[in-house]
């Protein structure tokens, strides 16, 4: 505990300077920014500056990438109040209140408690990060190549039940992420796999490139294709939060803080669904059910809470099982892993004051946060003015630019046009994107750990079910399948009704 909190004072010594606060504040505000304009995501915001800052200090670099995912995130809840279109997937369910709000003329005071939400709700996932991943990498280090495989299955399974209406497609979806990530020579024995005579895919899909695809070029497309809604903002109110307001709510604060670091814990779900669940607990705890949707300060503070406690909760399992939480956090370890940080057990062995640097960063990015969100109203609010025809062009050079500078290679270009295209075409088929990023990001874990078991057991396979935490994530996995199988749902409900009534009659005797 001791040694923690030195490490942590260290930590913060380190990134409370003038040139770490610096960068800080500037890419809180870019991630603000990218995540006012509707269409755009963390993600892309994350995959974009990768590219950016390719060269610079891992320690800086990361710092950007982290301030950008938390300033991003919240800044959704801009253009959720004032547009009644979320900025980010995250901040749908913020819109069910806040443009309500907004509509009343309480637009500021609708941000002033996105803010507050946001606030806390990354403190306490902060706090979370600070304490739960050193445990979780200890748990992990009895973890081996059987064991992770399994858990990448299982991020990839849970990504595709959870994200859209059809558990099919995001299982599709995620399973054509898998497949990409096995073009090119495996990792092992070197071999040419599936490039049919094409040099330039020995090397693989570059992973960047291929993200700024699904996640940036997709989504120009998507906004461009889809009509401009005016904003609500000829009139906003004072954006300091009234402090009834945040007192009032503190177990709707917590309740939601501890939602979303779970839901962000939990491979592949993301902020979106952490928002949602913490709106529907809010609600059903709630004491006015009635105002929910029609302008409920409650569920507002319910679902920035949420979303924002899921950022570091998504980071958790990426420094600690290298399985990312979501498909921001997937491209932030992946941009980890770029700059010579390599996430997963070893972490706490080879490099724990990492974690620690982690929780300063986020920290930083919190405190950016708050001074952006509650005295820059105004001129942030210029930035959804803009039109898209002068936004959406910048954003493409910045893409095609950002593919190229990894490798240097047009070919890189070529695959994130290519992707770009084609999730641009599945979206509008109502095929998620989320679980495609997953699975490939955790492809190559997946290929890996297969291959590797395999070699260790001399090609047996019973390893894979045999040992105990493999026996229990297959048994996790393969019963998340089925219960989205339609006769075997009705099947599990027709038990529970039969032993439900088994029970009550055993009571009334």
């Amino acid at each position: 505990m001791l040694e923690g909190l030195y490490a942590l004072g260290r930590s913060l010594g380190t990134f409370f300077t003038f040139w770490p606060l610096t960068y800080a504040l500037g890419a809180t505000l870019v991630g603000i920014l990218v995540g006012c304009m509707p269409g755009l995501s963390a993600t892309l915001a994350i995959a974009l500056l990768t590219t950016l800052t390719i060269k610079m200090p891992p320690n800086d670099a990361i710092l950007i990438l982290i301030c950008a995912y938390v300033g991003a995130i919240y800044g959704g809840s801009r253009t959720a109040i004032l547009l009644n279109i979320p900025g980010t997937a995250a901040n749908a369910a913020a819109c069910l209140d806040g443009y309500q709000l907004a509509l009343k003329g309480q637009a500021g005071r609708a941000m002033g408690i996105a803010t507050c939400g946001s606030v806390a709700g990354s403190l306490f996932g902060i706090l979370c990060l600070a304490l739960l991943t050193p445990m979780l990498g200890e748990v992990a280090l009895s973890f081996g190549a059987f064991e992770f495989f399994w858990l990448a299955l299982f991020g990839v399974m849970m990504s595709g039940t959870i994200a859209g209406s059809d558990p099919l497609k995001g299982w599709l979806m995620g399973f054509a992420g898998l497949f990409l990530t096995l073009i090119g020579q495996d990792g092992i024995n070197a071999h040419d796999r599936f490039t049919f005579g094409y040099g330039e895919l020995s090397g693989g899909l570059s992973l960047i490139p291929a993200l700024i695809g699904a996640f940036g070029l997709s989504e120009i497309l998507t906004v461009l294709s889809e009509p401009v809604r005016k904003a609500v903002v000829n009139s906003v109110d004072s954006v300091l939060p009234r402090i009834k307001d945040v007192i009032q709510y503190w177990r709707t604060i917590l309740r939601s803080g501890v939602i979303g670091v779970y839901i962000g814990i939990l491979p592949g779900v993301g902020e979106d669904m952490a928002a949602w669940s913490s709106y529907a607990a809010a609600k059903r705890a709630s004491k006015e059910k009635e105002m929910f949707g029609k302008g409920s300060i409650e569920g507002l503070m319910a679902a920035e809470t949420g979303d924002n406690a899921s950022i570091p909760g998504g980071i958790i399992p990426a420094l600690a099982l290298a399985i990312p939480g979501s498909a921001p956090s997937a491209v932030l370890m992946a941009a980890m892993i770029i700059h010579g940080v390599q996430p997963g057990p070893m972490l706490m062995v080879n490099q724990p004051q990492f974690v620690y640097d982690v929780v300063a960063m986020t920290l930083l990015a919190t405190l950016g946060m708050l001074f952006f969100g509650l005295f820059l109203v105004k001129p942030l609010l210029a930035i959804i003015r803009i039109p898209r025809s002068i936004i959406m062009p910048v954003i493409m050079v910045l893409c095609t630019v950002g593919s190229f500078a990894i490798a240097s290679r047009l070919f890189d270009v070529y695959i994130m046009l290519f992707i770009g295209v084609c999730g641009f075409i599945l979206r509008k088929l109502n095929y998620p994107i989320p679980p495609f990023v997953l699975g490939i990001v955790l492809g190559d874990i997946l290929d890996k750990s297969l291959r590797r078991g395999l070699t260790l057991s001399n090609g047996d396979l019973s390893p894979f079910i045999t040992r105990p935490i493999c026996a229990l994530l297959a048994g996790v996995t393969v019963f998340t399948m089925l219960m989205y199988v339609p006769s075997f749902n009705r099947g599990i409900k027709a038990a529970n009704a039969k032993a439900w009534g088994s029970l009550k009659g055993l009571v009334g005797r």
